[in-house]
């Protein structure tokens, strides 16, 4: 029993554990192995079958352990939990919309918890007054209240503060009991207190400020979806079938995007309401009218041998030097970071370097030229990290100083983890991703490893630029 255990069970029955009891036990257990193996010993060497029974017992050996090592393998090739420290996916992300939501967890009697819960009721008098009286009655305070009118009834979302033992599925069945239908919850934080106008007037003024931002600002206002940017060379009869005006189809909605293509939002948990798809298309408009845009802040750097490096923003006017770099790397590096022909390479850095894909940062001389590329991408729910830096300049610190920063971005836009595809063999890459110092699950996919960082609250203070000196800001 670990000490942990032992502590646990101290608090629980408040007096020490007799240790005798445990030791009797495992006494006596081992008095009756050595009497097992004493009489499987006489049965073999004097019985008339115990050869046969020796080798009976040795098959059985055999296929239990050929059976152990395939059941292993069969459940994937990531480390164990203890050995990256990782920490296993929530309940809650696991659960689906129609699965009970439990209490919150550690909640003690008296405390109180936060619920999102979207409800459509009945367009008539009275109806959402008898709904607020079934929450009042099982004391739920209502912090908030948005409308979504429909043509048959009104999707109404709320903010609510339950008694912390209130579990998700009893207040389902509690709305649902006061004419509420097709009732949604799901557990909400402090950030959920800011009200809905300041909230969208926040992601417009950061998708003006950076033209990166449409997507992370379209799913931090639809909540828990899959965003596609899909280019109109890609999209073929889905992008002709789309509308200036863009579509709304239930649990998918589709918004022309400004360069051209369609930018694709999908919430197979909950339908859009007519009221969001205004909302994203508002947004959608306001990226278009002002046009291509990074901030166009940089960083003096020093490294530890003592060059000077410049470290910015970069974006398809970069696309130039970025093929000029491609020329200097070797066909190793090339094919490190892209996984397939060298040649084809050239052909991914305008998908790369587009700001509706991701965020890119270059690496400069004080000449100018580019020695290196950072880039964070956000593929559908997911982010991805990845680098390139140049042969010459590689083994100076500048790809950890890359992803520290862009591990430092993915978390103040509220990523929950980065993951990062390589090779076994990109040694450079796996000491990087180990020296964020974060929680990393690896995984083998089709030959590549996949290493994911799992980002929380104290990851996310941890991730700033290590390397490299500061000497100057424009």
């Amino acid at each position: 029993m670990s000490r942990e255990m032992s502590d646990v069970t101290r608090a629980r029955h408040g007096r020490p554990v007799h240790h005798w009891r445990r030791d009797v036990i495992e006494l006596s257990a081992l008095f009756t192995a050595v009497a097992v193996a004493d009489a499987v010993a006489n049965l073999v060497g004097h019985g008339p079958d115990g050869p046969a029974l020796l080798v009976v017992s040795a098959v059985a050996l055999i296929a239990t352990a050929g059976f152990h090592t395939w059941w292993s393998r069969r459940h994937g090739h990531a480390p164990p939990t203890d050995d990256t420290g990782a920490r296993p996916p929530s309940a809650e992300r696991q659960a689906g919309p129609s699965d009970p939501v439990p209490a919150a967890p550690g909640a003690a009697p008296g405390e109180s918890a936060l619920w999102r819960m979207r409800t459509t009721v009945r367009d008539a008098p009275g109806s959402l007054a008898a709904l607020c009286t079934a929450l009042a009655g099982r004391r739920v305070d209502i912090l908030s209240l948005q409308t979504h009118p429909l043509a048959e009834g009104t999707v109404d979302e709320f903010l609510l503060r339950a008694p912390g033992e209130l579990a998700g599925s009893e207040l389902t069945r509690v709305v649902s009991a006061a004419g509420g239908t097709d009732t949604w919850v799901e557990r909400a934080d402090a950030h959920d207190l800011v009200d809905a106008p300041t909230r969208i007037l926040g992601l417009a003024a950061r998708t003006a400020q950076d033209a990166a931002e449409l997507p992370l600002a379209l799913r931090q206002l639809l909540g828990r979806c899959t965003i596609r940017s899909l280019p109109a060379s890609a999209g073929g009869a889905e992008t002709e079938g789309v509308p200036p005006e863009g579509a709304l189809d239930d649990t998918v909605l589709r918004l022309r995007a400004p360069e051209g293509g369609v930018i694709s939002v999908e919430r197979p948990y909950l339908p859009f309401t007519p009221a969001e798809f205004a909302r994203a298309r508002a947004l959608v408009e306001l990226d278009a009218r002002l046009g291509p845009r990074i901030p166009r802040g940089r960083d003096v750097l020093t490294l530890p041998e003592g060059s000077d490096i410049t470290v910015r923003r970069a974006d398809t006017g970069d696309l130039r030097a970025a093929k000029e770099m491609h020329e200097r790397c070797s066909a190793r590096t090339l094919g490190m970071r892209y996984h397939g022909p060298v040649g084809d390479a050239d052909r991914y850095l305008n998908h790369l370097l587009s700001p509706r894909f991701g965020r890119t940062l270059a690496v400069q001389t004080a000449s100018g030229r580019i020695v290196g590329l950072g880039h964070l991408l956000w593929d559908g729910d997911e982010t991805e990290v990845a680098l390139l830096v140049e042969d010459a300049w590689q083994r100076r610190g500048i790809g950890a100083e890359l992803l520290g920063r862009l591990v430092a971005m993915a978390a103040e836009t509220g990523c929950e983890s980065v993951y990062a595809v390589t090779q076994a063999s990109n040694t450079g890459m796996v000491a990087a991703m180990r020296g964020l110092g974060l929680p990393l699950d690896y995984q083998i996919e089709e030959g590549t490893l996949v290493i994911t960082a799992r980002l929380d609250a104290a990851a996310r203070a941890a991730t700033r630029p290590r390397h490299g000196e500061r000497i100057g800001k424009e």
